[in-house]
């Protein structure tokens, strides 16, 4: 009997249209790649990696793949299937990617698709200028620092889709990153005043590139800085953000 009625009601579905339509108002997830597999010893990308992936999935926005490896990004083909690529990612020690594989991730943004960078990611092939373009700052070895690790107060400078829903003011415990270098055009979100550099230095903005959108999330020292409710939210949205253009 449990199986007529249950085929009874499918069948009603059907004939209604209301099974199609309610497929219909699912969005399908935003396809993700998050690049990650090396980074300075102090920055734990084996524990902000998952972090980050748990963000996103939990959201219930996201389908996310992580790889360890940035040779993805030789196969233009890898990539189509993706709507945004996040960077947790820097070369220390490292040879810098292939002209293929930088060409193929610059096209993927310039495209119209999107882009995260997260933490110390911008300090990655300084040789490469197409890379400060993207980025919009970058961490300079020698130039770019920070304060001792610990507590301090961010604030929301731009109402934007990104910042929706974030206190306007709130505490964090992470690296205050300064100093970071670039001319581009950064549209800054968030900020905060440094101890270090005695300046208010941008620690979440968005940056145009092509017909792409970058997001560029500076946070994320230790897994509880990731976690942070208002700093989690900002990753959430700015990936959000970065691969559709709007925040629901």
């Amino acid at each position: 009997m449990k199986r007529v009625t249950v085929a009874v009601f499918a069948g009603f579905l059907a004939l209604t249209g209301l099974g199609f339509a309610a497929e219909e108002a699912a969005d399908p997830a935003i396809q993700t790649l998050i690049v990650t597999g090396r980074d300075v010893a102090s920055h734990e990308w084996r524990l902000t990696t998952p972090a980050l992936r748990k963000i996103l999935e939990e959201s219930g926005k996201f389908d996310v793949v992580v790889c360890e490896d940035p040779l993805i990004l030789e196969s233009e083909r890898a990539l189509q299937k993706y709507d945004l690529i996040v960077f947790n990612y820097f070369n220390f020690k490292a040879p810098t990617l292939s002209d293929p594989a930088k060409e193929n991730l610059a096209e993927f943004i310039r495209g119209g698709k999107g882009f995260v960078t997260f933490h110390l990611s911008s300090a990655s092939f300084s040789e490469w200028p197409e890379w400060r373009k993207i980025c919009g700052r970058n961490w300079i070895m020698g130039t770019s620092g920070h304060g001792p690790y610990g507590e301090f107060e961010a604030e929301v400078v731009k109402e934007h889709p990104i910042t929706k829903g974030v206190a306007k003011t709130f505490k964090t415990e992470d690296e205050l990153y300064a100093k970071l270098q670039g001319d581009e055009d950064i549209n800054i979100l968030v900020s905060a005043y440094s101890d270090w550099s005695k300046k208010v230095e941008p620690l979440a903005f968005t940056v145009n590139y092509g017909k792409g959108r970058v997001y560029h999330h500076a946070f994320g020292h230790k897994v509880v800085s990731v976690a942070n409710e208002p700093v989690a939210k900002l990753f959430a949205q700015g990936a959000e953000w970065a691969a559709t253009g709007e925040v629901e």
